[in-house]
């Protein structure tokens, strides 16, 4: 059973939030994180590059001149990627990185995401995250309070803010996603995570219907 601290806009402690990891995840498999993560670090290849072959530039496909007799080195067409203008002898072409391992496979890998930052204390509550309007400033005060200011962090919202987005996206390190959206990758990549105490419960909720049903 993990105990983790939640905190208000202030940076002041207002009480502890009891979860036990194992409920999300019974063990944390490395090979099975590992997998997701480089899925979804595949998936967002863009795959775009493209370089011109021999068939792709312009040129003649007429041999230059005879093979033998003219004292010269024996050469093919205008084409070749020996001559300037000519392809690359290697050509990129573009190609689709992603693919996908199965569903349930990353809905466990999500929650043995989130299970192993809060067996590394690296998974801070604050009671809400709301804003009348977007500051940046305001945002930045919260985490300053809290402690993880100039640190990369990930902010987890019970549902989609645009005021809190608008609010975040500005400041460095920082990524802010409603828990619905959480994966392995974003749950990973931070130093520390920051949720409302509203978005783990809901979390923990799908998390363990989830688990029971596996």
């Amino acid at each position: 059973m993990a105990s983790l601290p939640i905190y208000d806009r202030n940076g002041k402690e207002v009480g502890q939030y009891e979860v036990d990891p194992s409920a999300l995840a019974p063990r944390i498999n490395r090979q099975l994180l590992h997998d997701v993560v480089v899925m979804y670090q595949a998936n967002r290849r863009q795959g775009s590059a493209r370089t011109k072959g021999r068939s792709d530039v312009e040129g003649s496909t007429k041999k230059l001149y005879r093979q033998k007799g003219t004292g010269n080195a024996r050469v093919g067409n205008r084409r070749t990627n020996l001559r300037r203008g000519g392809g690359v002898a290697f050509a990129k072409r573009a190609k689709d990185w992603s693919y996908r391992l199965p569903r349930k496979a990353v809905q466990l890998a999500t929650r043995m995401a989130v299970a192993s930052r809060i067996q590394d204390n690296e998974v801070v509550l604050i009671d809400e995250l709301k804003f009348e309007e977007p500051k940046t400033a305001e945002m930045a005060g919260i985490l300053q309070a809290i402690g993880l200011a100039g640190k990369s962090v990930l902010i987890v919202v019970e549902q989609y803010d645009p005021i809190a987005y608008k609010s975040a996206r500005n400041l460095q390190g920082a990524q802010i996603l409603p828990e619905s959206d959480l994966n392995a990758l974003d749950v990973l990549r931070p130093r520390k995570v920051l949720a409302t105490k509203a978005a783990m419960e809901r979390f923990i909720e799908r998390a363990t219907a989830a688990a029971a049903v596996a």
